[in-house]
């Protein structure tokens, strides 16, 4: 559980302009005419002109493959690359440097510390513990090492308010428990589960936890070390740095202990055609010429968020919430869905008799983004038996003045199917 969100009062806050939307570029381009009011930071996050610069500065003045070249350029590029890994280190506070994976997003790690870790250690009958709460990325990576392995997946519900029940965690925990995959922040209600508490009682009873960071890295402070997990997955494009570069964590340990997982070049010691052998962690794991650009754009964006401040971050982003979810809550017709007491920046919500996708576009059409479908959460939107929410997710950029335009785009939707209520 975030510490900051912990310590601040709901009605004691006041939204703030942390002023830096003239550090993002794309911000200032006009959507249909009308300013662009970007509320899908939950899909992806701009990208601020110190990002952009850092990744075309590396392909103007330091562009070459790392690791394995004698020349200086190879080299410099090397020590960029390894420079990034450094700075995610110290940034979510792992033990190593080289507890850091790179990877091409939360995505593939996940799926990496399945198809290593999990099919080197599962078997039949062992159980993998998922929550109702989970995206597809960490619940399909899990289906397919079951057919491999022949474990099986339990999953715990939520309340009605999109929070994880705990009684029911704790009842499906066991000794045959052998992982537990946890978000740590719900992509599509917002709940923030408290994984500290979370992986304690795993560990308990001798499970591993992975944690889902993707959701949580851009909006709060994450200490692995604190949280006690044991494998930690985030993306960059979420965090305000490029896409395809993200970022396995894991124990120096368990990583030292787990198979390659692609094979090819610069994981190797050696290679002849009647063996291999293998580099160690965390080369083992990143086969082939990786994103080099995008690591060092990565860290660049860690550079931007650490020099504001996460807390900062968190602390305005939070009293934004407080504001649009009061806001939306007040609008006739609007039904909130996730109303978990302790929530990120994501507000998921349905506007009576007007479908997710209709609402979108009438929102794009005033200028407005926001996310509208099932959020690659389908169990989820099962648990509510709806189709897909409306979803607007909050970043550093947005202010008071975004929320008015949201309110503003639902009436003008709401008006044009006759739907908007005339009451006081």
């Amino acid at each position: 559980m975030n510490a900051v969100t912990e310590d601040l009062s709901v009605n004691k806050l006041t939204p703030t302009r942390l002023g830096l939307a003239h550090d993002f570029p794309i911000l200032a381009r006009p959507v249909h005419g009308r300013r662009l009011v970007y509320l899908d930071n939950g899909a992806t996050t701009q990208k601020p002109e110190a990002v952009i610069e850092a990744e075309r500065r590396f392909y103007r003045e330091s562009n070459a493959n790392i690791h394995r070249g004698v020349h200086w350029l190879s080299q410099h590029a090397t020590d960029l690359y390894e420079a990034s890994r450094v700075t995610v280190q110290r940034f979510i506070n792992a033990a190593h440097a080289d507890e850091v994976v790179f990877t091409r997003g939360t995505t593939e790690a996940i799926n990496l510390v399945a198809q290593s870790w999990g099919r080197n250690t599962l078997r039949a009958g062992d159980e993998i513990l998922l929550t109702t709460l989970e995206h597809h990325s960490n619940i399909v990576p899990w289906q397919l090492l079951c057919e491999q392995t022949g474990a099986v997946i339990k999953v715990v519900p939520i309340s009605d308010a999109g929070e994880l029940d705990l009684d029911a965690f704790d009842a499906l925990l066991s000794e045959r428990t052998r992982l537990v995959a946890i978000t740590h922040v719900s992509n599509a209600l917002g709940t923030i589960n408290p994984v500290a508490m979370l992986t304690a009682k795993a560990h308990a009873v001798g499970a591993t936890v992975l944690v889902d960071g993707a959701q949580a890295v851009a909006h709060h402070k994450v200490d692995v070390q604190a949280l006690g997990c044991d494998f930690y997955a985030f993306s960059g494009h979420k965090l305000y740095g490029p896409t395809g570069i993200g970022v396995l964590w894991g124990r120096a340990g368990l990583l030292a202990a787990m198979p390659p997982w692609q094979g090819g070049g610069d994981m190797i010691r050696t290679v002849s055609f009647e063996g291999s052998t293998y580099a160690d962690a965390p080369q083992r794991f990143e086969a082939g010429t990786p994103n080099i650009a995008g690591s060092v754009a990565l860290a660049a964006a860690i550079d931007y968020v650490s020099a504001i401040g996460i807390e900062r971050i968190a602390a305005h982003e939070h009293a934004l919430l407080a504001h649009a979810t009061a806001a939306l809550a007040a609008i006739p017709g609007v039904r909130l869905i996730g109303t978990a007491a302790n929530k990120a920046g994501i507000l998921s919500f349905m506007v009576e008799r007007i479908h997710p996708h209709d609402l979108g576009t009438i929102l794009d059409s005033e200028g407005v983004a926001i996310r509208a479908g099932h959020h690659c959460a389908m169990p989820l939107m099962t648990r509510f038996k709806i189709p897909g929410t409306a979803r607007a997710s909050l970043g550093l950029y947005n202010d008071e003045a975004d929320i008015a335009a949201l309110v503003a785009a639902i009436h003008k939707a709401q008006d044009l199917f006759g739907t908007r209520s005339t009451a006081p």
